[in-house]
């Protein structure tokens, strides 16, 4: 397999500028006939398109073949269409279909209209018009699938789900055509799913088949990008957001993936605690009796290892914008295969809850034995079909929910503040721009101080921003500006800890260095309305360099590395000078005479060292840096270089480069110290070279996590450290204790060159904008 070798302009990076829905719909439709054709070929199924089943062993789709097919379905059926609604990071078409019956295809001006209005109550002038849009207004269900196409299932199931659609005289289909708009992103991410269905193509037969591609999956984030719902970095997530989400309003949101083969066969929600605050209680409860009602249907039709309430929760917004925007997100994890190369699975190899014995939760365990992609699209087709069944039978009571958390976001909750004010002149201006794009994409309003603006004796300047917390979307402003209490804590009384399933931190004010105020009345002063979303490519950041001659070796294992390719994707978007490194090029030596520094992602120290196993992969992609790599890597500071390492990195780096500091956390049983991502107080000294153009107080991202000590007589530098009383300021760490008088980060001289070792994540999934400069001025350090 030979990875992507596109590098992104400035312009795909950003995304084909496509006009917003508005309907006439002009969304570049995609071979999906505007008017119904007077004639229509009866609709093929997809295994007549494709040559093969779907489901069948040991076949998948490219992404031509799955646009290819959904263009056809389009054509050929009057209850479907396609449209174009962006272009993927390396430039392959992002589609979304709209199914529903012919009379509702012929009115979607209006159900759009409809839908629009029920998204803000501000505009339902009586309870009159309110009843008349419920009872007329049509439930909007959006379907999102193969956002991770390792789970090759979630390629497959849009074909075989919409050409059901399509095709169905079944009587409760009919009805869910007739009670809904479906909406089905066919995939979040069409590179990654010609990355892995050449990859599998190619393993088939070897020794390797079924194993994960050597490359990300997605160009910049791999698996993360399911992580990227709140910040909204990647071009995709943007596209689904302003040209699905905030055009269509969805009531209900069904995520399709997959798990590991050894779990339940199939989960939905009810979601295990915590749940964010922030997520309305009705939509808790919606969610709760949906995904039952889902789990119940499944049972019924004699499927055996369904699940709810087990390792999921709903803390992180991250996979989650639907949650503050007054729908349910329900997430579908069917259990895998080896791609799309069916296993066995014995019942002792099975972790499912109570020791697969029949629970609460688990009614009906399955007992083991072969599974494989028919096994897959079954589970999610009857999933999907469930969650369509179920909506459309109750279809005015969701409308209903989605107009009353919409009416309790206007009216205010008591735990809210009356507005939020950002002062200008706080903290760094390009953080006030991130801010704002980032709220305004998520469809939250906001003001701009066109003078001085005041409360009772405290006063902002002009340029101040004002978010008033009376509005529709007033929970995704709350989520992202106010800190994170995560309830973290044991299982039961003496128990083990209890693990979030993702991060527990989610500030954005701390993220991107500017401060936000909760204050209890509107302030005084001329305030006008922020239209449109900034441009992220007008943000700057301190540290960049224009030097001449400087030019970043960023280390790419064939194990991928999610860190490294969101520092890859920052290092684009700030046009950084950097090339990629394989091991190959490392173990050669020589890199002082290209580059004058080497950054190390964040990975686990055998995967540095060791790579794949021989044998376990194609021999190019086997073994790691090896030995030699990391003597390589010592004359490469020895001669002058600066050698980056970030993260989990750092302290393997230090001991294989036997560096004069210790890193107090490693090997530390999780009973001691645990932080699974959360945002903590660093104290910067801003004399050193890495500290400049920061400030001496911010917030820096930990996660798993490094505390250097520094011996007396060591020569190594602290820039950066957490202070004799280290403070957690959003989200959760055990044992935060043990970090205090530790350096987080250090500047360890080695020969003519340097080591620079850090133990925060300074470029955490793109958005930790108030640490970049710490990286930032790394790569252009020159002793």
């Amino acid at each position: 397999m030979k990875p992507p070798r596109h590098r992104p302009t400035k312009n795909s990076r950003l995304g084909t500028t496509i006009l917003a829905m508005g309907l006439g719909l002009a969304l570049a439709a995609t071979g999906g006939a505007q008017e119904p054709a007077p004639v229509r070929l009866p609709p093929q199924s997809p295994e007549s398109y494709l040559g093969f089943r779907p489901g069948a062993d040991r076949q998948v789709v490219d992404w031509g073949q799955v646009t290819g097919y959904l263009g056809d379905l389009a054509r050929s059926s009057a209850r479907v269409r396609i449209d174009t609604i962006g272009r993927s990071t390396l430039d392959r078409p992002l589609v979304l279909l709209t199914v529903t019956d012919t009379a509702n295809q012929a009115n979607l001006d209006a159900i759009l209209a409809a839908q629009a209005r029920m998204a803000d109550p501000r505009t339902i002038p009586d309870v009159a018009s309110r009843a008349e849009l419920i009872r007329s207004g049509r439930a909007v269900v959006l379907i999102t699938s193969a956002i991770h196409p390792t789970e090759v299932g979630g390629s497959l199931v849009p074909l075989t789900l919409a050409y059901r659609l399509a095709t169905t005289a079944e009587p409760d289909l009919l009805e869910v055509l007739r009670e809904c708009v479906v909406l089905i992103v066919p995939s979040v991410n069409p590179d990654g799913v010609d990355i892995v269905a050449e990859w599998y193509r190619e393993s088939v037969g070897m020794p390797w088949e079924g194993s994960p591609p050597p490359a990300l999956y997605h160009h910049y984030t791999g698996h993360d990008n399911n992580r990227d719902w709140y910040s909204m970095t990647q071009v995709e997530t943007r596209s689904v957001v302003q040209r699905v989400y905030n055009v269509w309003h969805p009531q209900v949101v069904h995520d399709i993936h997959q798990q590991g083969m050894s779990g339940s066969r199939y989960f939905v929600p009810p979601w295990r605690d915590p749940i964010e605050p922030n997520v309305d209680p009705l939509l808790v409860a919606a969610t709760n009796s949906l995904g039952t009602a889902v789990a119940w249907d499944l049972v019924r039709e004699g499927k055996r290892g369904v699940v709810v309430n087990d390792q999921y929760d709903a803390w992180s917004p991250a996979r989650a914008y639907a949650h503050y925007h007054g729908a349910v997100r329900i997430l579908s994890e069917t259990a895998g295969a080896r791609l799309a190369t069916p296993v066995g699975v014995s019942e002792d190899q099975l972790q499912t809850p109570a020791g697969n014995r029949p629970s609460w939760s688990h009614p009906a365990p399955w007992p083991g034995g072969s599974w494989g992609l028919a096994d897959i699209l079954d589970y999610m087709e009857s999933g999907a079909l469930a969650l369509l069944r179920n909506v459309s039978r109750s279809r005015e009571q969701w409308l209903d929910t989605f107009v009353t958390v919409g009416e309790r976001a206007v009216a205010g909750w008591s735990s809210w503040p009356r507005a939020w004010v950002v002062p200008a002149g706080e903290g760094r201006g390009a953080g006030m721009v991130e801010l704002t794009r980032i709220l305004r994409t998520g469809a939250v309003e906001i003001e701009v101080a066109a003078t001085e603006i005041t409360i009772g004796e405290s006063a902002w300047p002009a340029g101040s921003l004002v978010i008033d917390m009376r509005q529709p979307n007033a929970a995704f402003a709350q989520m992202l500006l106010a800190p994170q209490p995560y309830p973290g804590g044991p299982e039961y009384p003496g128990g083990p800890l209890r693990v979030p399933y993702d991060v527990t931190a989610h500030n954005l004010p701390m993220f991107v260095g500017v401060g936000a105020l909760p204050v209890s009345r509107l302030p005084r002063g001329e305030l006008r309305s922020v239209e449109g979303i900034p441009d992220p490519a007008a943000e700057e950041v301190d540290g960049v360099s224009n030097e001449p001659g400087l030019l970043v070796g960023l280390y790419q294992s064939w194990v991928p590395s999610t860190d490294e390719g969101w520092t890859r994707w920052l290092f684009d978007r700030y046009e950084i000078p950097y090339a990629t490194l394989r091991d190959a090029t490392v173990r050669q030596g020589g890199l002082s005479r290209r580059f004058t520094s080497v950054v190390l992602p964040s990975m686990k120290p055998e995967a540095l060292l060791d790579g794949w196993p021989e044998g376990s992969m194609p021999a190019d992609y086997t073994g790691g840096l090896g030995s030699v790599g990391v003597a390589a890597l010592r004359s490469f500071v020895e001669e002058g270089g600066t050698l980056v390492a970030l993260g989990r990195s750092s302290s393997w780096v230090a001991e294989q480069l036997e560096l004069p500091v210790v890193d107090r956390l490693r090997d530390q049983p999780r009973s001691v110290f645990f932080a699974p991502g959360a945002q903590v107080a660093l104290r910067v000294d801003t004399t050193t070279t890495l500290g400049r153009g920061m400030t001496a107080a911010t917030a820096a991202w930990l996660e798993g996590g490094s505390a250097f000590d520094i011996p007396a007589r060591s020569q190594a530098v602290a820039a950066a450290t957490y202070g004799p009383r280290p403070r957690v300021l959003s989200g959760w760490v055990h044992g935060v204790g043990a970090l205090g008088g530790a350096a987080a980060v250090v500047e360890v001289p080695l020969g003519a060159g340097r080591v620079i070792l850090y133990g925060i994540d300074p470029q955490q999934r793109g958005i930790s904008m108030a640490t970049f400069p710490l990286l930032f001025n790394a790569l252009r350090v020159r002793p």
